[in-house]
């Protein structure tokens, strides 16, 4: 439930054209995308000029979206990125409560602006340094937040097909195409109203799920019949993929999406992990089933955060490392089964 208080202070923000950045995080995935692609359009629409910004590339399985071309990548333009911030009045944070989770997007937000800031996230343990906070970590995704909130501003009727293309790409990938995550009746209800807006279930999700490369269907095998490991007497599996074997399959940021999840259809399999080497760090990707809290282990292990079910964090040292931290947490991790 989105605060009175909070809507109407965001309300009074508005009332006049802003200069508005929209950020999202490092590695955006279906939900970061689909959200701040929705909350620009529907900003824009209301005559405020605005801009979405991601510190990196998104996937390139989304990038038949429609309103995608309005996306800026800090990697590609920190320049204008940079410029743009610091002129901004307001910057949207969303899918993400911190703002590590920018990378040197962040640090321009940090030392360039004193724009107002707002949250609209659902992740756990948002910090307070917000002027302003949706924050609902029992929400499935910040796309069903974004239209809660598009709803609390009494602007629901004015949702057009773009905006409810992309709630509907962030709503199905954050729920694994509506395998998990909270899905609550109120959840049916707003997929129910975007379907009314002209989406296609049927077509979209064959434009989210079956959109890949060949290369990325090739590894996607190696992965498993390779690199998967399966620690059965701990009811967890995991995978990893070093810069050697990106190219080899010749990997684009997006390729390994859904990959940690895959182990999780082994019987007995209960905890997955996949480690990613990037140029900065490993990326370590955490999913699990049941009581077990991968958040807690992506805080306390690999500087991230998350979800109790899935969450992630980076290790800054080998791949080794990172596995072995990940092997030795095994080992006092409470498991259900």
């Amino acid at each position: 439930m989105l605060k009175k208080k909070s809507v109407e202070k965001l309300q009074g923000l508005l009332a006049e054209p802003k200069q508005i950045t929209i950020v999202s995080h490092v590695n955006p995935d279906g939900d970061a995308i689909g959200s701040s692609l929705a909350w620009r359009y529907m900003l824009a629409a209301k005559g405020h000029t605005v801009r979405f910004m991601v510190p990196n590339p998104y996937p390139a399985f989304l990038e038949w979206m429609t309103e995608i071309n309005h996306t800026y990548v800090y990697k590609m333009e920190p320049e204008a990125c940079a410029d743009y911030v610091a002129g901004s009045d307001l910057v949207f944070c969303l899918d993400f409560n911190k703002i590590g989770r920018l990378d040197k997007l962040g640090e321009e937000i940090e030392k360039n602006t004193r724009a107002e800031r707002i949250l609209i996230d659902h992740h756990l343990e948002p910090p307070a340094d917000f002027d302003i906070a949706f924050s609902d970590t029992g929400a499935s995704s910040t796309s069903l937040l974004v239209y809660e909130l598009i709803e609390a501003l009494g602007w629901e009727e004015e949702v057009t097909y773009p905006v409810a293309e992309a709630l509907y790409v962030g709503i199905n990938t954050d729920t694994g195409n509506f395998a998990f995550g909270h899905l609550s009746p109120e959840l049916f209800r707003v997929v129910a109203r975007l379907v009314e807006k002209g989406v296609d279930p049927p077509k979209l999700n064959i434009s989210i799920y079956d959109n890949y490369s060949e290369n990325r269907m090739k590894l996607m095998g190696y992965m498993l019949n390779e690199k998967m490991v399966v620690v059965r007497e701990a009811h967890a599996a995991y995978m990893t993929l070093d810069k050697e074997e990106q190219k080899t399959y010749h990997f684009q940021p997006g390729d390994s999406e859904g990959f940690v999840n895959l182990p999780l259809s082994i019987k007995n399999v209960s905890l997955t992990a996949f480690f990613l080497e990037t140029r900065e760090c490993i990326k370590v990707s955490l999913r699990s089933q049941g009581d077990i809290d991968v958040n807690r282990m992506a805080q306390q292990f690999y500087n991230g955060g998350g979800h109790k079910n899935a969450a992630g964090g980076k290790h800054f040292g080998s791949m080794e490392q990172a596995v072995s931290i990940f092997k030795s947490a095994l080992k006092s991790l409470p498991m259900p089964i």
